[in-house]
């Protein structure tokens, strides 16, 4: 395992956002949402592709808060730009979302 510096953590912009819309991902290669992500004011809504299905249904998403890295460059997915990256914990094929245990302001840096 290669192991960072702390120049290189603090250049990963970890944000909390409130996921407000999510869609069905039929053209993707693996079972994905499409999430429309709340980061506030400052930052926005940004969109992501996420691989979720087996553990979250569409409807238990609305308003749940997540943990995504907001400072990639955007990814085609299929045809979908994904502009930011949802972060979970991945065993096979389910993914355990990431997120703030208590309700907190959409936007502030993971630190």
């Amino acid at each position: 395992m290669n192991k960072l510096s702390w120049t290189d953590f603090e250049k990963i912009d970890m944000r909390v956002g409130t996921i407000i819309d999510v869609r069905d991902f039929p053209e993707a290669k693996n079972p994905a949402y499409k999430l429309l992500i709340d980061f506030g004011e400052t930052i926005g809504v940004k969109k992501s592709s996420a691989q979720i299905t087996a553990l979250y249904k569409k409807a238990d998403l609305i308003n749940k808060q997540v943990i995504a890295v907001v400072n990639f460059p955007e990814k085609q997915i299929a045809n979908f730009m994904s502009e930011c990256l949802v972060l979970g914990a991945v065993c096979k094929n389910e993914v355990t979302l990431i997120h703030p245990n208590l309700v907190t302001e959409n936007g502030l840096r993971i630190s």
